[in-house]
């Protein structure tokens, strides 16, 4: 997969979905549009690596303003081995477009990250094996404590490894990249409230 893509990819592909793309007509600025893409060239493999991506589109004074961070939008090995949820099994976000799903508040009480507020689908993966299970018979839809938040805490570092990092939610894996997307959501807060909406697309929808 590719480490980073345009924004006229990401937005020609939500788009083609039929999903919402903020255009930020207003010219107030930071109308974001946050996109995850899960990488499809590991066909379902458990890497336990930051291997996907996590992209920011929006406007300052009319013009478009791209991030793009590696993350996962994957649970880690651990997880994968030890279900949160042991009669259902861990929880893989399932892509689509989930309008107003997150809110800047405190990840698990401990720091300022995009929590979920709204229902989100996920599949339930509960054989623990070495695949994730991406079965439309096995999923879930309700208040999981999907997140959007940071690996390491150290500044300057990247995580390499997911491990613990993910049970379901998608993560960045470098600190500075995690502040810059932070800061970029605190300004969008001050705009247009405390409400985003998160897509996710799979690697192999994008041309």
């Amino acid at each position: 997969m590719k480490t980073c893509y345009t924004r006229e990819q990401i937005e020609t592909t939500v788009k083609e979905k039929g999903y919402k793309w903020f255009e930020d007509n207003s010219n107030k600025g930071y109308d974001v549009n946050i996109v995850g893409v899960r990488n499809s060239e590991t066909k379902g493999r458990v890497t336990n690596a930051f291997d996907d991506c996590l992209t920011i589109s929006y406007k300052i004074d009319g013009e478009w303003q791209f991030h793009c961070f590696k993350c996962t939008t994957d649970p880690g090995t651990a997880y994968m081995n030890d279900p949160i949820v042991e009669s259902k099994g861990t929880a893989i976000l399932k892509p689509g477009q989930y309008r107003g799903s997150h809110k800047l508040r405190l990840h698990q009480g401990k720091y300022l990250a995009l929590g979920q507020k709204k229902d989100v689908t996920v599949y339930r993966d509960n054989n623990r094996d070495d695949k994730y299970d991406l079965d439309e018979s096995k999923t879930d839809t309700g208040l999981f404590g999907i997140n959007i938040h940071r690996a390491t805490a150290r500044k300057g570092g990247t995580s390499t490894r997911v491990d613990k990092w993910s049970a379901g939610c998608q993560v960045i894996a470098d600190n500075d990249d995690w502040h810059e997307f932070l800061d970029i959501c605190q300004a969008a807060r001050e705009i247009h409230g405390n409400s985003f909406s998160y897509t996710l697309l799979e690697s192999n929808d994008i041309a």
